[in-house]
């Protein structure tokens, strides 16, 4: 009921509505997209954009020919401190394009469909950071938090136990192949391929030790 009225509410401050199809019901099999944003820091009110990766999910597989991968222009210059963290240098930046376009389009290739990201609040904050602005609304698509999934499915000894939610120790964990982190194209695969793993397994079952 919450989620309903939360999502009526956004609806009615969408301010251009060649975007409704974000709020369009999802009456088929569900499709999911996988993101990630790599970004000049982790202040969601100050930082920005640098690059988005994204990748559709339909029908248990990875379609690697529906991905999405735009660097976003900053509109200030980025730091060595930054670098450091995202490894995108200004070099990097030559073919990027302008923030509003970059958001469009990602709005335009994830549609209504579910969005699967780690630790994605940060990402769709991000995101929804920028969308106000194009679309006047933040964006209404439900999501699945990884490190939550693989949470609820690690087999603990006791109830005292650390379970660590590390990115690399989930990849580990789960026997993945790692493609190079600090590439938002390449954490959306990954994160793509954790989700296939951590959804055929039963929750609170003793799936991995």
């Amino acid at each position: 009921m919450i989620a309903k009225l939360k999502q009526h509410y956004q609806k009615s401050r969408l301010k251009n509505p060649d975007f409704s199809f974000l709020f369009d019901e999802i009456t088929e099999d569900e499709e999911f997209v996988s993101f990630d944003c790599e970004t000049t820091g982790l202040n969601v009110k100050k930082d920005e954009i640098l690059s988005i990766g994204a990748v559709k999910i339909i029908n248990n597989k990875i379609e690697f020919s529906e991905s999405f991968e735009k660097y976003v222009r900053p509109e200030n210059n980025i730091c060595e401190e930054s670098i450091k963290i995202h490894h995108i240098r200004p070099c990097d930046m030559e073919n990027s394009i302008e923030a509003k376009i970059a958001i469009e389009e990602f709005l335009h290739f994830i549609g209504n469909r579910t969005l699967i990201g780690y630790y994605i609040k940060f990402d769709i904050a991000m995101i929804n950071r920028y969308a106000k602005k194009l679309i006047g609304t933040t964006i209404p698509n439900k999501s699945i938090e990884l490190s939550n999934m693989y949470y609820k499915r690690y087999k603990k000894e006791s109830s005292h136990e650390f379970v660590d939610l590390k990115f690399d120790t989930i990849m580990d964990k789960l026997n993945l192949p790692k493609l190079g982190q600090h590439d938002a194209l390449n954490d959306a695969v990954m994160s793509g391929m954790m989700y296939l793993k951590l959804k055929d397994m039963p929750e609170y079952k003793g799936a991995f030790s």
